[in-house]
């Protein structure tokens, strides 16, 4: 089970719900992960974790709706939305 930083997202365009394609960090070098490989990373026990508007840490969690499996902090809830707000992954 690993822990990694996450400060960066890449928007779907595409998508009118405005999934993810992916999230990006810095450990000792520049990463990125597609979305699903996130979340089957998460549900396997890697965690994840970003920093909200105000510097505070918080956990990416994996949640579903109508069956499709997506992910947000856990402070998500009131905007803006804490993953969406990230800059963009190069």
């Amino acid at each position: 089970m690993d822990t990694f930083q996450v400060n960066c997202h890449k928007p779907d365009n595409d998508d009118p719900d405005r999934r993810l394609q992916g999230l990006g960090g810095k450990g000792k070098t520049q990463w990125y992960r597609g979305i699903d490989m996130l979340i089957e990373l998460i549900e396997s026990g890697d965690k994840f974790w970003t920093t909200d508007e105000k510097g505070k840490s918080v956990w990416i969690e994996v949640h579903s709706r109508n069956g499709r499996k997506y992910l947000k902090t856990e402070s998500d809830g009131i905007e803006p939305n804490n993953l969406l707000a990230l800059p963009h992954c190069p």
